[in-house]
């Protein structure tokens, strides 16, 4: 699945997918940052810290070629880049 248009939404809490086979997922900025597979975040789910992301809202999105987005949130982190394929599987989950 490739997206043929991402948008933040204006109260930048959604990223607003279109993909390639006409589907629309929009993805709270909340789900995407805890879904995050930076080494931070991934070691906190291994040590169960549990984050509450609820607040979180995404201060830049930048394309990372042809096959990923990072994501910045206003909680500083910056280090989420998001292939398409697991975007995709993220946005199912959210539906």
């Amino acid at each position: 699945m490739i997206p043929l248009e991402l948008k933040v939404t204006a109260a930048r809490d959604l990223l607003s997918v279109t993909w390639d086979d006409g589907a629309v997922s929009l993805i709270p900025a909340s789900m995407l940052r805890a879904r995050s597979r930076a080494a931070q975040q991934v070691r906190a789910d291994i040590e169960g810290n549990e984050h509450s992301f609820e607040t979180v809202t995404m201060t830049s999105a930048e394309a990372i070629g042809s096959y990923a987005i990072r994501l910045v949130f206003s909680d500083g982190h910056d280090r989420g880049i998001y292939p398409w394929s697991y975007l995709r599987e993220i946005a199912d989950s959210a539906a």
